[in-house]
């Protein structure tokens, strides 16, 4: 963490400042909330400029101020670096009074970022990295999590196909922590049902050819290939498994880690029939509805779940402060947490370890016949109720839960 910053690394981040206005001397006056993601990398269009987008929109929703003080967005491109979104944030937080950071992309980036909020007493809302470890044993007071996690999206996509008859499993799964934690959580879901684990093999991140991988678990024989990875290694898998004819010979795949922006980008033709399951779909009831066509006349794509996230978690925020009547970080804290949240209409609420619950929804990838008009996508196939779907709060290693049940 202390290792000076590369030459690239300064130079983003001098380019970062230089476009940032200075509030230095003036906070009191405003609440501030920085956009921290990855706004030109691998998962731009996951989050990026979307999540900013979502952001200000909230702003707007909540009316613009808080308190009687005006509420400003600031944004910034960690670019998937440790050590730009920590120099950033010591920045933020230190000349530019910022209250809170929200997006997050990149848990490593996270675990970083949760130190030093920690010492500063700030506000950290993750909606774009996925390791449940954010609200298990790295928990933070100050930290809370927005989207689906790796508890959530492997526990559900493996409970609902193996109560269709999916009970025998391969895994192709990307070689790192984050591929390692979705595999494991789906694996022990499978177990847990009476299912099968036949095997694994792990691939390098970045992989362009899956061929090697794809015929060990064609060969495997399991009813189901689960796809314990993310981003540009998701999309090849799904478009080379078409290609070796995976589903011409029976088995199934299913992505624990996807989004709609990359089923179209694959397209339906080649991405029908696949598992993906997520907490938030554009199309799921009227409130998601309303709001992502409002999304989408700006942006020019449906929001993804990370994008979601970020509007909820601001708007949170705010209800938060208005009700704790302060910005300072332990009563917003406090706050958030006994706030119920408001989820496009729908209620979900934050647990003690900051960890948010909701239910999660399992869908099919429909097929080009199937869809309706441009992102109709998925057909839902099953819903994990909030207290199947995310780990249970006792089993994180959360040291706040016992300082919360101390307190009952």
């Amino acid at each position: 963490m202390k290792r000076a910053l590369s030459r690239r690394s300064l130079a983003a981040l001098c380019a970062v400042g230089l476009s940032l206005p200075s509030f230095a001397g003036a906070q009191s006056n405003k609440v501030t909330i920085g956009i921290l993601g990855d706004q030109s990398g691998v998962v731009a269009d996951v989050g990026g400029k979307g999540s900013v987008l979502a952001a200000r929109m909230a702003v707007a929703d909540f009316g613009g101020t808080v308190l009687g003080k005006p509420i400003e967005i600031l944004d910034a491109d960690h670019q998937e670096k440790v050590d730009i979104a920590s120099a950033i944030a010591r920045q933020w937080f230190d000349e530019k009074g910022v209250d809170a950071i929200a997006d997050l992309p990149n848990t490593g980036v996270v675990l970083a970022l949760q130190e030093i909020a920690r010492t500063k007493k700030k506000i950290l809302m993750v909606s774009g990295a996925a390791s449940a470890e954010i609200t298990g044993k790295s928990c933070s007071p100050y930290t809370t999590h927005w989207t689906d996690d790796t508890y959530a999206l492997a526990n559900g996509t493996a409970r609902a196909v193996v109560k269709q008859g999916g009970d025998s499993w391969y895994f192709l799964t990307a070689d790192y922590s984050f591929g390692y934690d979705l595999e494991t959580a789906a694996a022990n879901t499978v177990r847990s049902l009476g299912g099968r684990v036949l095997g694994s093999v792990r691939h390098p991140l970045g992989t362009s050819d899956f061929s090697s991988f794809l015929l060990q678990a064609q060969t495997s024989r399991a009813k189901v290939i689960g796809l314990a990875s993310a981003g540009t290694d998701t999309v090849n898998a799904i478009k080379q498994a078409r290609e070796f004819g995976i589903e011409r010979g029976g088995q199934k795949l299913a992505a624990l880690h996807a989004f709609v922006t990359d089923v179209n980008s694959i397209g339906l033709a080649t991405a029908q029939g696949l598992t993906i399951t997520t907490g938030f779909y554009w199309d799921a009831d009227d409130g998601t509805r309303q709001w992502s066509k409002r999304f989408l006349a700006v942006h020019g794509r449906m929001p993804t779940r990370e994008q979601a996230g970020v509007y909820v978690s601001v708007r949170h925020y705010l209800a938060a402060v208005k009700a704790a009547g302060t910005t300072d970080a332990d009563a917003v804290a406090k706050a958030m947490r006994e706030l119920p949240v408001d989820r496009f209409g729908t209620r979900a609420t934050v647990r003690p370890d900051g960890r948010v619950v909701y239910d999660i929804g399992v869908y099919e990838v429909v097929s080009p016949g199937a869809s309706k008009g441009p992102w109709d996508f998925y057909r839902k196939v099953a819903t994990v109720p909030a207290d199947q779907a995310f780990r249970p709060l006792e089993a994180g290693g959360c040291r706040l839960v016992g300082q919360a049940n101390a307190k009952q």
